[in-house]
């Protein structure tokens, strides 16, 4: 007689019970399974519709999604970027009594997608670079906290629009492992190195099937990852002399780390013995200054790119009217209240599914210094706001539910001639000349 069903969930979703776990994965019914684009695994994934959101399934064995699913836990608890992990269930069996494959069970991150699934037509070479870099700020934040990964790839990432740029996010810890007293120089290089080969592969393979840019050498865009790794760890873990006379250049050391995302725990501050150079050392903790500093004064969750744009205009509203001197709290929520929320609220529902809020804002702000450099003069939000939704967001594919084949390229219909194919990698130039 086979076993009762178990799940393990740290806030159990009664949802789960609704799902066939009593038929293989591969079986499931089309009303359960969402058509959502995925990358390459070695175990079979699909996503279903689990109550008001969208998980992802995974079959493996109950060692490694019980392993998977606590590393997962551990890297939130960091605030690391990764998919939150949802439950691991075992015990399965048909209604034969048959035995079936335990499975991981994720949540589905909103507005991400794999990187075969970005783009509809080729992947070019500016926008493979970015993904390459968003991947080692990724590796970087793993390496400070003392997580060795294991399988580096593309494939095993997320990506996320972060105001221009990408946020990548983790989606496999199953070779990963924590280490509490941080990694060596030998395990950064292995997994700096894996990650250069799978890359490299990662794109060879899209190469072949006519899917890169003509102008793209994968193995050079793969071997950028190393020196943008190094450049960053460099700048998040070296040290620096300088004479005591410039001392502005500790300023300028934490500024630059900030401007990364990255915080200061502490500095070590180290005069030489003739008192007249002073050494540097910087004591880093996670990324996410700006984030953070968005998520206290007004309780919006965004990418850190986002946030740095929503707080530079959070800052020229601030700097606007008589509202320099008062509380930052309170001029925070003044924004939020009087600029943020009636944007987001603009927006037509059918429309809202584009893009997340955050990415939306930081759009229209650049659309609307487009304006304003074409006509000469400040536009207006309102104004910015109306051209934006019907010049460029309503033309845009939809990042919150992508429907596609599972596996594979999306493509993106055309059903007339006068409709232009807006593609996510164009610039507001490229938008402009397409509309």
């Amino acid at each position: 007689m086979a076993s009762a069903l178990s799940i393990t969930a740290a806030v159990p979703d009664s949802a789960l019970l609704d799902l066939p776990w009593d038929l293989p994965l591969d079986l499931w019914p089309d009303e359960t399974i969402a058509s959502l684009p995925k990358g390459i695994s070695r175990h079979l994934v699909r996503f279903a519709h689990l109550g008001g959101y969208v998980v992802a399934i995974k079959e493996t064995s109950a060692e490694l999604a019980k392993r998977e699913y606590e590393m997962l836990r551990t890297l939130q608890r960091l605030d690391i970027p990764c998919v939150d992990p949802v439950a691991v269930i075992t015990n399965r069996a048909t209604v034969d009594g048959d035995e079936l494959q335990p499975v991981l069970v994720t949540r589905h991150l909103k507005f991400s997608l794999p990187y075969r699934a970005l783009y509809s037509q080729t992947l070019r070479p500016d926008t493979a670079t970015r993904l390459v870099d968003a991947l080692a700020v990724l590796l970087a934040r793993l390496h400070i906290i003392g997580f060795f990964w294991g399988d580096v790839s593309l494939s095993n990432t997320l990506f996320r629009r972060d105001a221009g740029a990408f946020a990548a996010y983790l989606v496999d810890a199953e070779t990963g492992k924590l280490y509490d007293g941080g990694l060596s120089n030998g395990q950064r290089e292995n997994d700096l190195e894996i990650a250069r080969v799978n890359i490299a592969g990662e794109l060879l393979d899209l190469q072949a099937g006519g899917r890169l840019d003509e102008e793209l050498d994968p193995v050079a865009i793969a071997d950028g990852i190393v020196a943008q790794y190094r450049s960053l760890w460099a700048e998040l873990t070296g040290s620096e002399s300088f004479p005591e006379a410039e001392r502005w250049r500790i300023n300028e050391r934490v500024q630059r780390l900030n401007d990364l995302g990255f915080d200061i725990e502490e500095l070590s501050i180290r005069k030489d013995d003739t008192g007249t150079q002073v050494r540097i050392q910087p004591k880093v903790v996670d990324a996410g200054h700006h984030s953070r500093r968005l998520l206290r004064l007004t309780g919006l969750d965004a990418g850190e790119n986002q946030a740095r744009r929503l707080l530079n205009d959070l800052d020229s509203y601030r700097a606007t009217g008589d509202r320099a001197n008062l509380d930052e709290e309170q001029v925070a929520h003044e924004w939020l209240a009087k600029v943020f929320e009636p944007v987001i609220r603009a927006v037509p529902r059918d429309l809202r599914g584009k893009l997340e809020p955050a990415e939306l804002f930081h759009q229209l702000l650049d659309h609307r210094w487009y304006l304003s450099q074409n006509t000469g003069h400040s536009v207006p939000l309102a104004e910015a706001l109306t051209s934006y939704i019907e010049t460029i967001l309503r033309h845009r594919r939809d990042e919150m539910t992508v429907v596609a084949p599972v596996t594979g390229l999306i493509d993106v219909p055309v059903e007339t001639s006068a409709m232009p194919i807006i593609s996510p990698d164009d610039d507001e130039e490229d938008w402009r000349a397409k509309v």
